[in-house]
């Protein structure tokens, strides 16, 4: 297989709704995606990352830019020329074929001989551990079966990229991180390109090297899954990839390398560069690891408690909103009941001025 580079250059893809209003669905794209590399698109409903996935495939024509697939403009090239195989979410196997022929089907219509039709398919197999399973017929399978050998149908076209749109939406939870786990340890081994499309944030920061944050049809913020957690760009990111405290201060020193914010009147020198001027309003991250039950900067009252095994986790309330609190390893703790008073305060190396 021969993992080849993507890139989106100055997309824009509008479509027309049945009273001739126009939806801007993907709007000033550029994106350039490494050979070998995986990255995960990841957004709400509706934020433009299917329509990515599908100009890449050929079945949408993009209103406006352009796309490559290595060196090669792809365009007006149709989605069976494409060195792309995709894997839905809905498996799409042929329910009257067993395994072996559901995988040799794209093999065959592109008329290899049957030598080598039958040593890439038992290769392929080989390599997900199903070479049990190729006389079975999809009915005979579990869904998680099942989606495993889709992704070895797309596999075996040895395609230059491999696309994925929200494969495990129908899979229960335990299977998800199976499956999840499972997809990331292939495409290691195989080294392709693999564009992933989510609205789950586990399973993106799971496998992507880099994920692309989408919103109505505009990347947000793109970078590996610990620059995007640790460093948001805007409230929109630091909510969608996992949870999020965000308090108001203001800025009332900084120099080069870190700054002096006020939050409530308490005072915190945070080792971050910032471009704000001083006296400006901003915005503070600070993740529910990230606040500490110690000192007595803030005080709240506790509205939530709830112990999880390894954390326990509180909401409490403060200034009129909710502060949500996780403590790991709370063995030995000291915990808090309902409506006690909880001081706490912030850990000036992990939280993220906006």
């Amino acid at each position: 297989m021969g993992a080849k580079r993507v890139k989106f250059e100055n997309i824009n893809k509008i479509f027309l709704t049945g009273d001739n209003r126009k939806v801007h669905a993907v709007a000033d794209l550029n994106l350039d995606i490494k050979a070998g590399e995986f990255i995960c698109l990841l957004g709400p409903s509706g934020c433009g990352k299917t329509t990515i996935l599908r100009m890449l495939a050929g079945f949408e024509v993009p209103t406006e830019g352009h796309i490559y697939i290595g060196d090669e403009n792809v365009e007006r090239i149709t989605p069976d020329k494409r060195d792309t195989a995709m894997v839905f979410q809905n498996y799409a196997l042929f329910p009257h074929m067993n395994v072996y022929d559901n995988i040799a089907y794209g093999l065959k219509l592109q008329k290899l001989p049957k030598s080598e039709v039958d040593e890439r398919v038992h290769r392929i197999l080989k390599m997900m551990n199903m070479e049990d399973f190729a006389e079975r017929v999809p009915s005979q399978m579990s869904g998680g079966q099942q989606q495993r050998v889709s992704l070895a149908r797309a596999l075996v076209m040895e395609p230059g990229v491999l696309l994925f749109d929200e494969p495990l939406s129908n899979l229960d939870a335990k299977l998800r991180i199976h499956m999840r786990d499972e997809i990331r340890k292939i495409q290691q081994q195989v080294g392709i390109t693999s564009i992933y499309v989510t609205h789950d944030q586990a399973e993106a920061m799971g496998l992507a090297d880099k994920i692309i944050i989408m919103k109505d049809g505009r990347i947000q913020q793109a970078g590996s899954p610990i620059e995007i957690y640790q460093n948001p760009v805007n409230e929109f990111v630091a909510n969608f990839i996992g949870r999020a405290n965000i308090f108001t201060g203001e800025l009332v020193y900084k120099t080069d390398n870190k700054c002096t914010i006020d939050i409530c009147g308490v005072r915190y020198e945070v080792p971050q560069k910032v471009t704000h001027n001083i006296g400006d309003e901003i915005k503070i991250v600070a993740r529910p690891e990230s606040i500490i039950i110690s000192k007595n900067d803030f005080k709240g009252k506790v509205i939530k408690s709830m112990f999880m095994g390894a954390y326990h986790e509180y909401e409490v309330m403060f200034e009129g909103f909710k502060v949500e609190i996780s403590v790991s390893n709370p063995k030995g703790k000291k915990t808090y009941a309902l409506d006690s008073e909880l001081d706490f305060s912030l850990d000036i190396e992990s939280i993220h001025i906006l």
